[in-house]
């Protein structure tokens, strides 16, 4: 007889109807940030392939590969690192409107910024100009304040996406360098923890 392993899994694992890993669900007056679900996948990819989605993170429509390894990775930080992305649900509808949360992405950038928690956020077009933007980074940063000891967080914002700009510089950020990123060029913004001199 041959010994089964205890780290088998079955041949044919079922979809799960909630996040395995632990992620703290965060409630704002007309949002949810939670856990991704599996159902959240082909959401996000329906988002990815709209022009007024992707126009500031990628050159055309993010194929389904690149998309379902930029949602596991960014699940992946929290298990890893006690940090990461949340989906962003509309309380009103029950519907998944986009991301937001910390990861540490490993860029490689000049200037360096590994190992800084970096924000960022991602909304449906449908979701744009409601103030939800705002309403969920007020709520990520609340939680990484605590989370990361008041300490400095960063975000990168294409130079063109005025209004991400905006909701940076609501929060506090500043630019402290241009650089370019997959050929792109990039605005580099800080947040110093209130701590810092």
């Amino acid at each position: 007889m041959v010994p089964v392993s205890p780290f088998l899994l079955p041949a044919v694992p079922q979809p799960l109807s909630a996040p395995l890993h632990p992620v703290p669900v965060l409630e704002t007056a007309r949002l949810w940030l939670r856990g991704y679900y599996p159902s959240d996948f082909e959401l996000h990819l329906a988002m990815c392939q709209e022009p007024d989605f992707y126009r500031h993170l990628s050159p055309g429509p993010m194929p389904a590969e690149e998309v379902w390894g930029k949602f596991l990775r960014t699940i992946g930080h929290w298990t890893l690192l006690g940090y990461g992305f949340w989906a962003i649900e509309e309380k009103a509808s029950g519907s998944y409107i986009g991301s937001i949360g910390f990861a540490d992405f490993k860029r490689g950038l000049d200037p360096r910024m590994d190992d800084v928690p970096e924000i960022g956020w991602v909304l449906a077009p449908a979701a744009h100009g409601k103030g939800y933007a705002s309403e969920a980074v007020a709520a990520a940063l609340a939680w990484g304040q605590e989370q990361f000891a008041d300490a400095r967080t960063v975000c990168i914002i294409d130079p063109d996406n005025t209004a991400s700009l905006n909701v940076a510089a609501k929060f506090g950020y500043r630019e402290f360098a241009r650089s370019t990123y997959k050929d792109n060029p990039i605005v580099l913004l800080e947040r110093p923890g209130t701590g810092a001199a």
